[in-house]
């Protein structure tokens, strides 16, 4: 599969996206890069707060009328912060759709499943009604619902939780997208049903080459799903790379702190967790330098993490980190230790 940077289909470089509040400037990304290749899953991971939505929802053009964009996000070679209202309607759903974190909330209550299927395609293909029917239920079809040609007819609330996320699924897939974006598709779901949601986009990602933006803060689901990894904190990319370099070879503090935060197979029973202490900062006011410095328990003053905002360390092949103390900890082990044994530390 074609990824990275080069022939990437989206091409996000250092957005910002300010929001004006009653209590001052929200700043909810702070120059985040992003690139999405053909057929790729790229996962962006984060607690909340950490700007993954807010970076999704600029990509589409669906952030509100208070919100300061800027940069550059860079489809298929062109600028979308420039479109026009009426290109970015083309784009969403006809290009690039998205699957939102709770199909109930997303579908609309009082119109059948299949109506909302139908004015999907339509609105994007020059299709008749009949026409657009045939592919709704090719479509439910398609995810795994079934009988789709009686449940095209049924209200979402005549569907599980499972069959309504699958429903989205269907809903995104109709227009062929070259690329979807699924905002935690899972969160609402049982771990079983999650299981079978994420197998099946992996699936569809792989027979129908479509690429796929996965927002979420499970690092289990990115470790069998993701090809490469973004991990932000505080509306700021910290670390990127594949999956294996940022789990195996991690070379951010927060990054090792998430992974310590798991429960492991390899781990004694009644091993405790260590959770990453204190809270995300508020955006209004975010800390000077690295800000993850007050909760960052490899933090030095005299290293400049209080008062320098940290420039990206390349490690080779893409797998970058922004942390002042990377190139001494990773060397040393420091990160992977604590990344593997909860309680170590520098």
């Amino acid at each position: 599969m074609a990824g990275g940077p080069d022939g990437a289909l989206l091409d996000v470089v250092d957005l910002k996206v300010d929001f004006r509040s009653d209590d001052g400037l929200v700043h909810a990304v702070r120059g985040v890069d992003l690139a999405v290749g053909p057929g790729e899953i790229v996962a962006v991971v984060g607690e909340s707060g950490s700007g993954k939505s807010v970076t999704a929802m600029s990509i589409l053009g669906l952030l509100p009328t208070s919100a300061e964009i800027t940069g550059s996000i860079s489809w298929q070679g062109e600028e979308l912060l420039e479109a026009g209202s009426g290109r970015l309607r083309q784009v969403r759903g006809g290009e690039i759709s998205m699957i939102f974190q709770d199909p109930l909330t997303a579908l609309n209550p009082v119109y059948r499943v299949g109506d909302q299927i139908i004015e999907m395609i339509r609105s994007h293909r020059d299709l008749s009604k009949r026409e657009a029917r045939a592919r709704a239920i090719e479509m439910l079809d398609l995810v795994g619902i079934p009988q789709p040609d009686k449940r095209i007819r049924q209200y979402p609330h005549e569907y599980s939780g499972g069959m309504r996320q699958r429903a989205m699924i269907a809903m995104a897939l109709s227009c062929d997208p070259k690329l979807i974006i699924a905002d935690e598709p899972t969160t609402a779901l049982d771990v079983t049903v999650q299981a079978q949601v994420l197998e099946l986009l992996t699936d569809l990602s792989q027979r129908l080459s479509t690429a796929i933006v996965l927002i979420t803060h499970d690092l289990g689901v990115v470790a069998g799903m993701a090809e490469r990894v973004v991990v932000m904190y505080a509306g700021r990319l910290v670390e990127k790379g594949t999956v294996d370099e940022v789990f195996d070879q991690t070379s951010h503090p927060y990054t090792a702190g998430l992974l310590a935060s798991l429960p492991r197979l390899d781990r004694a029973v009644d091993e405790p967790l260590v959770p990453i202490g204190g809270q995300p900062p508020s955006m209004l006011r975010p800390p000077s330098g690295c800000s993850f410095h007050p909760r960052c328990r490899f933090c030095e003053e005299v290293d400049g993490c209080t008062s320098i905002v940290p420039e990206l360390i390349d490690f080779g092949g893409g797998h970058v980190s922004a942390c002042h103390r990377a190139a001494t900890l990773v060397p040393d082990g420091s990160l992977a230790r604590l990344a593997a044994t909860p309680g170590s530390t520098s």
